[in-house]
């Protein structure tokens, strides 16, 4: 039976007036894919704000990997494993692809001043990380872009690229808002067979919010949905979406 990496008790979050998270408590089992579903201002992206560090909650804690980690900063959350994308993929646009990829390399030792001057250890260094960006542009179909500046990427392509800097920094999880939006439908599903090939070879662990159901369901483990800040269903998709609370608050009755 497989483990959770992520967990979250009781969440909370209030903007002024208004309550955005009502106590949300979610288990996301590792070497899953699990999807968030719900209304524009339901809450799902402010509870990936809260996981990943961006908002602190007012009350309730979050988990990962068996390891508190509510209220610490996104940095130390990214160190830990845990790797949030943005629905805007933000790449460094004038970098190669694989450039991209290698400055997502954490701890080189060329990168410090006294470890720059010593070639012959990091040289070798140098050479396993380009190995392994490789083979990671290879499982995400990218490899025959190596050389292009991500800038000529497609959106989708661009997307499958922030999973690639992921994967360098030896995510375990990654956390992914609407990783289909503004793709065309046959790349979406390609991004999302990806997505189940990494999961099944690296073991990867992926959180998403999306609204592409007719895509994203295909290829999803677990969904909870979300209404007016609280999750109103939970389970494997065919249930979760003949749920009448679903289909009232999220598919409008």
């Amino acid at each position: 039976m497989r483990s959770e990496i992520l967990r979250t008790d009781g969440v909370v979050k209030s903007f002024g007036g208004v309550k955005a998270l009502k106590g949300v408590s979610i288990r996301v089992k590792e070497g899953s894919i699990t999807m968030m579903i719900g209304p524009n201002g339901s809450g799902k992206t402010t509870l990936i704000n809260v996981i990943s560090g961006l908002y602190k909650p007012d009350d309730g804690k979050v988990f990962f990997n068996d390891k508190e980690i509510t209220g610490l900063p996104p940095h130390e959350i990214y160190k830990l494993g845990l790797v949030r994308t943005f629905q805007i993929p933000q790449p460094f646009m004038k970098l190669t692809v694989l450039e991209n990829l290698l400055v997502a390399y954490p701890d080189n030792p060329g990168e410090k001043f006294f470890g720059a001057l010593r070639r012959g250890k990091w040289r070798k260094v140098e050479e396993k990380v380009v190995e392994k960006a490789f083979k990671i542009l290879k499982l995400l179909k990218l490899d025959h872009l190596w050389d292009q500046q991500s800038y000529k990427l497609s959106g989708g392509q661009m997307k499958l690229l922030e999973v690639g800097r992921a994967l360098m920094s030896d995510a375990r999880l990654i956390m992914m808002d609407e990783p289909a939006a503004g793709v065309n439908p046959v790349l979406a599903h390609e991004i999302f067979r990806r997505f189940r090939e990494l999961k099944d070879k690296l073991g990867v662990t992926f959180f998403l919010v999306e609204h592409r159901l007719e895509i994203a369901l295909r290829y999803t483990d677990y969904v909870y949905a979300m209404a007016n800040g609280v999750v109103v269903a939970e389970g494997v998709p065919e249930t979760v979406m003949v749920n009448p609370q679903v289909i009232e608050a999220y598919l409008g009755g």
